[in-house]
């Protein structure tokens, strides 16, 4: 045992006494260790962009004014035809202009001809798919999103309850994507409960409206714009009511203090002394949630997407009023992410179906970059008009 009435011995060694060689080197090593991996990464990443730039760029743009491949925005995707003909002439069409080559030249003799699916045209149509299943997704998560984040900031109350919401939001942001593709596969596309008639009925779960000949049957919309819309809109959900609380939290209770010591009600204090100052971070997390939604492949898969459609979703209109408004919602759409994996994975590969595959993934990588920028930006901007 130790003594209590013994000196107390001095601790060996002194904290701040020059370090010896040997702590020099290893430290040392393990900052280059860290700087090498950095590098590395660095350098994989500017291979990989780099290759989809130099590859890519000359599908985009071109030497000549307008210096832009409009045909690559304004044609949607069809089949590339590479034809030989007998003079030895190798040829490469569209399907259409492939079939109005043949109508135009029957004489001509075709020796040779081979086909490449979605390597012809461009990308219009999986552009409107995206923009479409993008705006559907924000305007829907954004109104829910920013009312589940002010209550659970400004009118919850604390305890082991909110905490679980709290702790199972956090979860949900962590799930797959192919879970929530098949969550809204059988959610919105199989189960959702619709409105229609006895000739449209394709399941036997289905209620009668009052002797009206219309049935609620709980059938689904099928895959559809709108299934996929909000299938997108409730895998972002976890992200923007997370973003946008942590936004509302940073604001100082003070300035909700001393708005309700005027007079204000709860929620006059809320849109006048809090939101205005939480705009820039709310504003951030949902342009990021616009970027991620925006490449998601797997939810579109299972709900909204096709590889090939002839007509934008608002050729393909059947009837008139509300009856367009459902056709326009309940149709398929192609999507820019999904063109990709198509074009990438699905169809055997050659050179003849690259500059689709690099234009493409090309044009996603400069929307995910401006989306991003304009997201720094508009923080930036705001933030410096509102002053605490």
């Amino acid at each position: 045992m130790h003594d209590i009435n013994s000196p107390v011995q001095p601790q060996s060694g002194n904290p701040f006494a020059t370090r010896s060689k040997k702590a020099k080197r290893l430290e040392a090593f393990f900052s280059l260790m860290l700087r090498l991996a950095t590098y590395f990464i660095l350098i994989c990443a500017f291979y990989v962009f780099g290759d989809i730039v130099v590859k890519g760029a000359p599908v985009v743009f071109k030497a000549e004014f307008p210096f832009v491949n409009t045909t690559f925005f304004t044609k949607s995707p069809e089949t590339l035809v590479v034809f030989e003909t007998e003079d030895g002439e190798i040829h490469q069409l569209g399907y259409r202009d492939f079939t109005a080559f043949k109508d135009a030249n029957p004489g001509v003799e075709i020796v040779k001809e081979n086909t490449h699916s979605y390597s012809a045209g461009g990308i219009l149509g999986p552009l409107v798919g995206t923009a479409l299943l993008t705006l559907i997704c924000i305007t829907v998560a954004l109104f829910i999103g920013l009312a589940a984040a002010i209550f659970l900031n400004e009118y919850s109350g604390k305890g082991g309850y909110m905490d679980a919401i709290r702790l199972a939001i956090l979860n949900l942001a962590g799930v797959p994507s192919i879970v929530f593709g098949l969550f809204g596969l059988g959610l919105f596309c199989l189960f959702f409960p619709v409105i229609v008639s006895e000739a449209n009925l394709r399941t036997d779960l289905a209620f009668e409206i009052f002797g009206s000949g219309k049935y609620l049957a709980f059938q689904g919309w099928g895959t559809s714009l709108l299934a996929g819309g909000l299938t997108l809109a409730v895998m972002i959900l976890p992200v923007i009511i997370t973003a946008c609380e942590e936004s509302l939290k940073a604001i100082p209770q003070g300035f909700r203090e001393a708005s309700l010591a005027l007079g204000a009600t709860k929620w006059q204090s809320i849109r006048t002394a809090v939101l205005p100052y939480a705009f820039p971070g709310m504003l951030t997390a949902s342009i990021l949630g616009v970027t991620r939604v925006a490449g998601e492949t797997a939810p579109i898969m299972f709900t909204a997407a096709l590889a090939h459609k002839d007509k934008l979703p608002w050729q393909d209109i059947g009837g008139e009023g509300r009856s367009a408004v459902f056709d326009f919602f309940s149709q398929s759409v192609q999507a820019l992410p999904y063109h990709i994996y198509t074009v990438s994975a699905k169809i055997p590969q050659s050179e003849y179906t690259k500059p689709m595959q690099y234009g493409s993934v090309f044009v996603f990588m400069l929307l995910v970059m401006i989306f991003s920028a304009l997201s720094v930006y508009m923080r930036v901007h705001y933030r410096s008009k509102v002053k605490w």
